[in-house]
């Protein structure tokens, strides 16, 4: 396979030559075959995707309508895309014309581009949504002949990717030979990518893997401070992290969390005192803040950025030599991805510093470190079956024109997302839509679809397309409120404070626990709290040195399955530790001496009395969710056994309970097994149990039915607030519980909170994992491991010099008392 004359010239001129993986894309896509293509970070997947399409576009015309949709997952990758390919483009001299269509792409231009479609058309998944519940959307891609799906393995395991998986099947039935190219990272399972990528039932699309790039060169931070025992902030690590970043030409920051965002951000610019240009970038600040600081960073105008991942995926960034992870990644795709960022180029080893924010997390970086060595890859697999999502598909179908349920059903059914959908199931789900379900077809505003005498299902009333394309989509936040940068002015006398330019949105719950004088971190200031007006909150400028830091419902990465295993087993190993900072080695060894080390498979539980309270710490190593919901039902049973349990903490890594009655006692008596109280059918009655009474259900429920398209978030001139919403929901949630429990809308709920807010399956497989073989240990104070959950307990939110010595003050005693040796 070659390039065509114009193109090899193009590549010569740049000292470059095609890449074998570049030329594998082409030689299918001119096959007319779909294709997964993975590569590493800076192998040139972009270019080997548009390829096929710049040169069949340059030789045989595009026709009407559009010749090629790409794909991405973010809107500014999207504009990137576009800037990079005008490149190659306008060089060339070639005839193809590009433009993007995302959210913020004005009306008017979207008008044009379905009068005049262009060649290459650059959109996100929810655009390719409303693209095909479009009426005219049959003219815009009836000569269709290629769909690029980019960063493939960060949409598949979301419910974007389902939604955006019934899409590529309307966009089959308006271009039947459209082929499919799918550019991807390395992940754990590419069969999985092959063949979510094609219609079920046919052959998994073929592969062809990039060369493997140089390895990484990974280094974790041996701090000349002392490691915290808990906590995430990482703040003792500040005057390393800087000195790291004069170093470098450019430097991106990586932290999980917006909070530790702004934190990290905070302390950096006061440690700033050479003046280095570094600035802040998560996804609540300002879209146009947002631009500013992509833009300075493309023209090499800055030393660092802080940011969450918002930035992980693949732009390129210019000169960015070095990426500082601030905390642990979770996991090592993750970290693989965020650390590919930097010496964006196939033969250029990425540079990374990993900075441990607690002890465990320095195992867990460890682990970490050589899982990214060995190019060890934890993916998650693909989401599939959402009927929230097949809900709003449905009437987005509805919006294009008039269908029937048997064709409807062979087409959703295609979608490998979608192949163990049963005929009952999308039957419940279109008469949902039609009539809201058995127990509101009462209710007029819910029945959205009607049948007229020729079979067919149609909108009932054509406001519903707007109100479609209002609130379409899978991403569902909590209430955000503006944030503006408030000034005070004179007027008739008195002192008013005004709003000036909007710095971005927070959560409104963080904004009501607010009075007027608070001060709080927010787009990388210090802001002192002015009020709201009917716009949002006002904030001025301080110069306070302990302000708030705003801390977002989203955002937390759990831990793992595959890190977790790989951090049972360095702590089983002894010989692994040789490895860890001496401070890190003495506290597993002291806890080998004063406690248990537990073997890779087994699961330590160890009780002891403290004060006036009797503990039980176990070290299950499943992650955060996982715990809490043990937690919950642990607490449950302790109960009923007469324990008089008081409360729980859980962590990444364990899970402190503690009660009134001494666990101990009750277990050398025989009157509790701890086989028998962790024993995995607590995934039943209790489980459902403690479901059903909690407020997690309703939540759930909530967002199931904003998807689904129950409840509208937005009206044409007015939008509904989270409370309004919420009220909505639970009330309904309360009539289906009682009159139709089987409504495909609770289902989802349920189905959403297993896989998600409870991680269900994780702990089913972890109570299935210990059976047998958990080991006791009763002690007469606390233990070295148990130092950073304890510590956990009763943790308060104060921000910045505050806070540490809040938590060294409460930590002293409880930290002497676990280490000393008699």
């Amino acid at each position: 396979m070659s390039l065509p004359q114009r193109f090899l010239d193009w590549f010569s001129a740049r000292g470059w030559a095609p890449r074998a993986h570049q030329l594998g894309v082409l030689a299918h896509a001119q096959a007319r075959e779909s294709v997964l293509l993975i590569s590493p970070t800076g192998g040139g997947k972009t270019l080997a995707g548009f390829l096929p399409s710049l040169i069949e576009i340059t030789e045989k015309g595009s026709g009407e309508g559009i010749h090629t949709l790409y794909i991405s997952p973010l809107k500014a990758l999207a504009v990137d895309i576009e800037r990079n390919l005008e490149a190659p483009v306008k060089e060339m001299g070639l005839p193809v014309n590009v433009e993007t269509r995302t959210g913020d792409t004005p009306h008017s231009k979207r008008l044009r581009q379905r009068q005049k479609p262009p060649d290459i058309l650059i959109t996100t998944p929810e655009q390719v949504s409303l693209l095909v519940a479009d009426p005219h959307a049959g003219h815009m891609l009836r000569n269709l002949r290629t769909v690029i799906l980019d960063e493939l393995h960060s949409i598949v395991t979301s419910k974007r990717g389902v939604l955006l998986s019934l899409a590529l099947t309307r966009l089959k039935a308006h271009a039947p030979d459209a082929i499919r190219i799918g550019l991807s990272a390395t992940v754990a399972d590419p069969d999985a990518l092959r063949a979510w990528l094609v219609p079920s039932g046919a052959a998994p699309a073929p592969l062809v893997m990039g060369q493997p790039g140089a390895r990484p060169h990974i280094r974790i931070l041996s701090s000349v401070e002392r490691v915290p025992w808990a906590g995430h902030s990482s703040l003792y690590a500040i005057p390393e992290i800087y000195d790291e970043i004069r170093k470098a030409k450019m430097t991106l920051v990586f932290v999980n969390t917006r909070s530790q965002a702004e934190a990290i951000f905070q302390t950096l610019w006061e440690a700033n005192d050479d003046n280095l240009p570094i600035a802040l970038h998560h996804g609540s600040l300002d879209v146009a803040q947002r631009r500013k600081v992509e833009a300075a960073m493309g023209e090499g105008r800055l030393r660092a950025v802080v940011c969450t991942s918002t930035l992980e995926l693949g732009i390129d960034w210019g000169d960015v030599d070095l990426v500082v992870h601030v905390g642990a990644p979770k996991g090592s795709s993750r970290l693989l991805q965020r650390i590919g960022r930097s010496n964006h180029r196939l033969d250029m080893p990425s540079e990374a510093l990993l900075v441990p924010s607690n002890r465990f997390e320095v195992l867990e970086c460890q682990a970490a470190l050589r899982a990214a060595e060995e190019n060890a890859q934890d993916t998650e697999y693909p989401m599939v079956l959402k009927l929230d999502v097949l809900a709003q598909h449905i009437l987005g179908r509805a919006c294009a024109g008039p269908f029937l349920a048997d064709d409807l059903y062979t087409e959703v059914s295609s979608a490998w997302t979608y192949r163990n959908l049963t005929r009952e199931d999308f039957d419940k789900a279109v008469d949902f839509v039609a009539t809201g379900g058995y127990a509101l077809k009462a209710y007029e505003r819910y029945a959205k679809l009607k049948r007229p005498a020729d079979g067919t299902l149609r909108l009932s009333h054509p406001s519903l397309a707007m109100a479609y394309r209002l609130n379409m989509g899978t991403i569902v936040e909590d209430e955000m409120l503006k944030v503006r940068l408030a000034h005070a002015k004179r007027r008739l006398g008195k002192r008013v404070i005004v709003g000036g330019r909007v710095l971005g949105e927070v959560e409104e719950w963080f904004i009501s626990q607010l009075t007027i004088g608070k001060t709080f971190i927010f787009a990388g200031e210090v802001l002192r709290f002015e009020g709201l007006d009917e716009f949002g909150a006002l904030a001025s400028r301080s110069s306070d040195r302990e302000p708030m830091v705003p801390s977002y419902q989203g955002g937390k990465f759990p831990l793992s399955t595959y890190l977790a295993e790989r951090v049972r087993q360095m702590i089983a190993d002894p010989a692994a530790w040789q490895e860890l900072p001496p401070q890190v080695k003495g506290w597993l060894s002291l806890q080998r001496f004063r406690s248990i080390v537990p073997q890779a498979g087994e699961m330590l539980v160890e009780t002891f009395p403290r004060a006036d309270k009797h503990y039980m710490v176990c070290y299950p190593f499943e992650g955060r969710l996982a715990h809490q919901t043990l937690g919950m039902l642990l607490t449950r049973r302790l109960e009923r056994a007469g324990m008089q349990p008081l409360g729980f903490v859980a962590s990444e890594y364990a899970l402190v309970v503690w009660m009134v009655r001494d666990l101990s006692l009750a277990i050398s008596a025989g009157r509790i097994s701890l086989g028998r109280l962790f024993d995995e059918d607590m995934m039943g009655d209790d489980l459902e149990a403690w479901m059903a009474e909690s407020a997690l259900m309703k939540r759930t429920f909530r967002n199931a039915a904003i998807i689904a398209g129950l409840i509208e978030r937005r009206q044409p001139g007015k939008e509904k607030t989270t409370r309004q919403m919420t009220v909505n929901t639970d009330l309904i949630y309360d009539v289906l519980r009682t009159h139709q429990p089987d409504h495909i809308l609770l289902r989802a709920a349920w189905d959403d909170a297993a896989e998600g807010l409870i991680d269900a399956w994780r702990l089913g497989n972890m109570l299935r994992r210990i059976k047998g073989q958990i080991v006791h240990k009763a002690l007469e104070t606390v233990s070295p491991l148990s130092v950073p959950i304890l510590l956990d307990i009763g943790r308060e939110s104060v921000y910045g010099e505050g806070r540490d010595a809040l938590l060294a003050e409460a930590a002293n005693e409880l930290i002497d008392e676990a280490m000393r040796l008699v």
